[in-house]
């Protein structure tokens, strides 16, 4: 097997109540709690300052954006430098008055902020209205070659599609990071609830098949209720697969920390026998830049 370097990932899921602050104490005590059990890279969920206001669209909620950097960026700054370790943040950016982000803040080992993931692909749709608050991302896809290893983040709807994990791969990350905020519609969690929850994690796991790569995705819990629907129950489960697909730490729907030992030697044996990246077909791709293909 090829040389190995372990690296302890940490995830965290947890419920959000309407206080910003509380939900910063809760998320930088969870972290702390993944750090001391020897957890070198840890995410957060993601938008884990405030429930999920994007259920409506509402010009108030702007008012819960923050700058990067700005209080939650420091907290955390504070905790990787404690630790030595790599911590990537969610955060609800305002980047400048009418510009706003969904945004993975990447804080590297000895505290300082790397840089900023932009979310790429906005969703729209009903209690998930979220192309009212974020501006499409413009940093591109991005691989952190932190510390400790070289990671990727992308951000929830993200996770649906194949070229963001792939570009973020190609530049060399080893995980792939995903904060996650998905949940079920109650009407429909009887009848399509188990297909929902087992499609969004076999997506993210083709991920990880896919490129060869560790893929790490937390998610909140809790019912959030909206006046005149039947609100959001957000189902957790958050997971941590190996380049198989393999889950090698898993969680339900109660708050918790996940942690798992990432051996990176373990990309290298598996690309080695599924070379996947060695055997794709780039002079034949260039129709992927078409929204559709008319025959």
């Amino acid at each position: 097997m090829p040389a190995s370097t372990i690296v302890s990932v940490g995830l965290s899921q947890m419920a959000c109540g309407p206080d910003p602050k509380r939900n910063l104490a809760n998320q930088l005590a969870l972290a702390e709690q993944a750090l001391k059990k020897g957890a070198k890279i840890f995410c957060t969920q993601e938008l884990f300052r405030s429930q999920y206001f994007c259920q409506i669209e509402d010009h108030r909620f702007f008012a819960l954006a923050e700058s990067i950097p700005g209080p939650s960026t420091d907290a955390f700054s504070r905790l990787a430098k404690k630790y030595q370790a790599v911590i990537i943040a969610s955060l609800f950016e305002k980047r400048a008055a009418g510009v706003y982000h969904n945004t993975a803040a990447v804080i590297d080992a000895d505290g300082s902020l790397m840089g900023v993931y932009r979310k790429m692909h906005i969703p729209d749709d009903p209690l998930f209205y979220e192309k009212f608050y974020f501006t499409p991302g413009d940093t591109g896809f991005i691989a952190w070659k932190t510390k400790v290893t070289t990671i990727g983040t992308l951000v929830c709807w993200d996770q649906w599609f194949p070229e963001g994990a792939r570009l973020t791969a190609m530049q060399g990350a080893e995980i792939l990071f995903y904060p996650t905020a998905i949940g079920w519609h109650p009407s429909e969690k009887k009848e399509w609830g188990q297909a929902q929850v087992d499609a969004w994690r076999t997506m993210q796991r083709a991920h990880a098949i896919a490129n060869g790569v560790y893929v790490a995705s937390p998610n909140r819990i809790g019912h959030e209720d909206e006046p005149g629907t039947d609100g959001i129950t957000f189902f957790g489960h958050s997971f941590i697969a190996d380049p198989f697909g393999r889950y090698i730490a898993e969680a339900g729907e109660k708050e918790e920390i996940l942690i798992a030992k990432c051996d990176t030697g373990l990309i290298e044996e598996v690309r080695r026998n599924w070379p996947f990246l060695r055997d794709r077909r780039v002079d034949a791709y260039a129709p992927i830049l078409s929204r559709y293909l008319e025959r």
